[in-house]
């Protein structure tokens, strides 16, 4: 064979590669409002940047009529390429191949680019499309999906890992995804189980959909697994191109800044937020936008646990991860989904050297049999573990509520939080005036002529004594009571201080979280 034979050879097997599963099943794809494997890389990566490795791979097995079905590329696109010039490392599996089901030489495709991450030190993003594993590989499809958890959990706080649920991931598929950083999934497309409706149905007797089952709106809503939700693919990759600039490369390096121009820093508007009622909502939203840069906020887990708002945004071109109680949602307050939000959040923003700014109005954790029974105490505590553990610049703002062991676990002094401001509204006590009126003065209260004035006269006297920043500040547990609009310049400074900031943990292998 001459050498333009050979050059000829690697042009049509480029060309088979490039077509996946055929134009037929592309068009069968983009039937279902979905793109290509392809097409969704060449839209997530920079113009002309993506380098393709394992392109003409291809399966080994001879089962079950397998030795005639061979596609180049076996299911799955993988290479690098950058986002806004910064490398990454990409995966993307192709439904048109054998539905884009998982097997040896598949995974060993992904496995490949996730050690690559590992090594270079950069982020990887799956772009996931399977119809689960290869049953007519058996257990070396099993053997494959493990080999990827593997890495999974190797990568985890090492480099950032992100899923996009692009379609169908059921089974053993669905853990490679819950051990990233972040889930994303497209609105009536994706869909996430380990069991699919029909064996829902033969063992519970339960009739449910897919959607209804697994779908985007449920798992953004109901039980946590989804960060993000998109319309159509398009504003999956949207969302996903504009994560990674919060994000840096690797948990040896700082989040990339945006150039920033100082200006004014007083927010005058902060001074109105805070109702006159104490027992009024508001939302806390709209003070993270008057301290962060404008239009700078990134949501995470927006419909989830919504009496917690979590989420990336700059302050003076720096990336900060904010925590903040949303007293327009249960009062604001703790609760089993919002500890586990705020916890994992925290714990990332942690491993990936971003400042957290948290914004405290809690009344507490919330009461009741359903909390209790299902785990509230160890729930709790993994958000107490997650600051206590937190080693970045930690800021806490104190703008109303601070009640009870929530005032601890929301970043306080106390487990190692930098710097603490309080607005003059602030209330850090171990519990409501009224509630504690009712306890400390029980038996004044109980045989006063006027039981109910005698009430709301030590609920007064409480408020006087305990309902406000000044016990806090005198100890040292908060460094400034501030005026609300001054807290963004306060803010901006105590992060530039603390940008060199260096604390080690004591020596060991790692500590035992309580899961």
């Amino acid at each position: 064979m001459d050498m333009k034979m050979k050059f000829g050879q690697l042009d049509r097997k480029n060309a088979e590669a490039l077509l996946g599963g055929g134009e037929e099943r592309i068009a069968a794809q983009h039937g279902k409002g979905k793109l290509s494997a392809r097409e969704r890389i060449h839209l997530l990566l920079d113009e002309g940047s993506f380098q393709e490795t394992g392109r003409l791979v291809m399966h080994r097995s001879i089962n079950f009529g397998l030795d005639k079905q061979h596609f180049l590329g076996d299911g799955v696109v993988t290479g690098h390429g950058t986002i806004n010039g910064r490398t990454v490392f990409v995966f993307s599996q192709d439904f048109t191949v054998l539905g884009g089901s998982l097997a040896e030489a598949h995974a060993e495709k992904i496995c490949k680019v996730m050690d690559l991450a590992m090594r270079t030190g950069a982020p990887v993003i799956g772009l996931n499309d399977s119809g689960g594993a290869r049953i007519q590989e058996g257990v070396v499809s099993l053997g494959g999906y493990a080999d990827i958890f593997h890495r999974n959990v190797m990568a985890s706080g090492m480099v950032p890992q992100i899923s996009a649920i692009m379609g169908p991931c059921a089974g053993g598929a669905v853990y490679s995804p819950s051990l990233t950083d972040f889930v994303l999934m497209v609105e009536n497309t994706s869909y996430m189980f380990v069991t699919g409706p029909n064996v829902v149905k033969t063992v519970t007797h339960e009739e449910v959909t897919a959607e209804e089952l697994g779908g985007a709106a449920t798992h953004a809503s109901k039980s946590g697994v989804a960060h993000f939700t998109a319309a159509d693919e398009l504003d999956a990759i949207d969302q996903l191109r504009r994560l990674v600039a919060y994000l840096p490369n690797n948990c040896e390096e700082r989040t990339p800044a945006l150039p920033y121009t100082p200006g004014d820093e007083t927010r005058p508007v902060l001074d109105t937020l805070l109702p006159e009622n104490p027992n009024q909502p508001y939302d806390i939203r709209d003070v993270l936008n008057a301290v962060i840069d404008p239009d700078s906020s990134m949501e995470v887990h927006a419909d989830y646990a919504r009496n917690m708002v979590i989420g990336f945004a700059r302050v003076a071109g720096e990336t900060v991860g904010c925590v903040a109680n949303q007293p327009a949602v249960l009062a604001g307050v703790l609760d089993i989904d919002a500890s586990l939000k705020a916890a994992r959040f925290v714990r990332f923003c942690d491993a990936f050297n971003i400042p957290l700014l948290v914004f405290v109005d809690v009344p507490g954790f919330l009461p009741g049999t359903e909390q209790e029974w299902r785990g509230i105490i160890n729930h709790g505590a993994k958000l107490l573990y997650a600051f206590s553990e937190a080693t970045v610049p930690r800021i806490s703002v104190i703008t109303r509520k601070a009640y009870g062991g929530a005032y601890d676990v929301m970043n306080s002094k106390h487990i190692g939080c930098d710097i603490n401001f309080a607005w003059p509204a602030a209330e850090i006590a171990v519990m409501g005036a009224k509630g504690a009126a009712e306890i400390i003065f029980r038996n004044e209260i109980k045989n006063a002529k006027d039981p109910a004035a005698k009430l709301a006269e030590k609920e007064a006297e409480y408020k006087e004594r305990f309902a406000n920043p000044y016990e806090a500040a005198a100890r040292g547990y908060i460094d400034e009571v501030i005026h609300p609009r001054e807290t963004r310049r306060k803010v901006i400074e105590a992060l530039r201080m603390l940008r060199n900031k260096a604390e080690r943990h004591p020596r060991k292998k790692h500590g035992n979280i309580p899961l």
